[in-house]
């Protein structure tokens, strides 16, 4: 069972290691081309399509590292076949990612220490989200997949529902649905950069995915099901899409066919629309089952490297960019304004792929350690 599991996990690993891949790419974006922003969801007229299409690769990261962590959640319960050990593990962990979002986190984005401004972002999602499973993993498949789904393809009637500020609600409902900014007095703001209840229907559907890794199931069950689960999803974001009608902003003809090819897969990611989720989970499915077919290749290997040691990549790569930056700076001045940048897309790639090479190294050794000594406890939520 534990041979047939590992081999299962190089493709989770690769698929994981992907989605870190783009972010790196989405970050330097932000680091580096930060004078060039772009709005979400972006406004096709004035959005280059290179720019286009690395911020819509890398929208990818959020939805399908948030299912992979239901899908390793549901991997954890197979091999301890407790559901209370699953539920405390979700719990526990869930509380050390939120805590490592409003410090080590966000002090890699701000570097201010006691922090004016604290953003609550993917981290802090996926932390919320782990606590919101914990409860929820004790719900039948019956119950629990019609719920995510009511989530996820539901919570966009709730768009137009917004708190007063000051009001009882203002708060939860921020954390909840309604992306805004939350008063902690005169000296601290924070930020709810990523609204948290279309996550819990996305991790809650990761947790029942990992019916699909039961033991019973052949691989080659188990990558026709991830396929055409894939495939039903993305053909549900074709068919709505061009209906227009609801799940995201609509869709328009543009100047020209590559504006109005942008126009189409134009989607919103804060919170993740139902259309951004469907053609986001899609592809994360496809590649999974496409991954666990060729998860010998040796570039699959090199990609997984990233995905065994997520939350040290995660980190490393934060704090190299802020001092590359700090750098930049101090050697040559801010050359756009009051940034300084990168002076075409082309050269965000370039800067990623020399980052990514670059950092391998380190995370490699870390992902060994992290393999070699299982006795050091904390070392799992890294």
């Amino acid at each position: 069972m534990s041979g047939v599991l590992s081999r299962r996990l190089v493709a989770i690993d690769a698929l994981r290691g992907l989605v870190m891949l783009l972010m790196l790419l989405d970050h330097v974006r932000e680091t580096f081309f930060l004078h060039r922003q772009v709005g979400d969801p972006m406004d096709v007229t004035t959005t280059e399509p290179a720019l286009f299409i690395g911020r819509t690769l890398a929208h990818l990261c959020a939805p399908v590292f948030v299912f992979l962590t239901g899908l390793s959640a549901a991997l954890y319960w197979q091999k301890t076949s407790s559901l209370k050990k699953t539920a405390e593990f979700l719990f526990k962990r869930g509380l050390v990612l939120i805590l490592l979002e409003i410090t080590l986190v966000n002090f890699a984005w701000t570097f201010q220490f006691p922090p004016s401004v604290v953003y609550l972002q993917v981290i802090w999602a996926i932390g919320l989200s782990m606590v919101a499973l914990s409860a929820l993993i004790w719900l039948p498949a019956g119950v629990l997949l019609p719920l995510a789904v009511v989530i996820i393809a539901g919570h966009n009637l709730l768009d137009g529902i917004h708190a007063t500020p000051g009001s009882f609600w203002a708060i939860p409902w921020a954390i909840l649905h309604d992306r805004g900014w939350i008063e902690l007095g005169d000296a601290m703001r924070v930020r709810t950069s990523y609204p948290v209840l279309p996550w819990i229907g996305v991790i809650s559907l990761g947790f029942l995915a990992g019916r699909f890794y039961r033991a019973e199931i052949t691989t080659h069950q188990r990558q026709r099901l991830l396929a055409m689960t894939g495939v039903a999803a993305l053909a549900a974001f074709v068919v709505l899409r061009l209906i227009n009608g609801y799940g995201e902003k609509p869709w328009v003809s543009g100047e020209n066919s590559v504006q109005t090819v942008m126009s189409f897969f134009n989607i919103t990611k804060y919170p993740p629309s139902l259309m951004f989720l469907l053609l986001t989970l899609s592809l994360g499915l496809l590649l999974l089952a496409l991954f666990e077919r060729f998860q010998d290749k040796q570039l699959l290997v090199w990609i997984g490297l990233f995905g065994a040691a997520p939350m040290f990549f995660y980190l490393l790569h934060l704090y190299v960019l802020k001092a590359l930056y700090l750098m930049a700076v101090a050697l040559w001045g801010l050359n756009h304004g009051e940034y300084f940048g990168f002076d075409t897309v082309w050269q965000v790639w370039l800067g990623t792929i020399v980052l990514a090479a670059a950092l391998v190294v380190p995370v490699r050794r870390f992902a060994a350690f992290k393999a070699r000594r299982r006795d050091i406890t904390w070392l799992k939520y890294f």
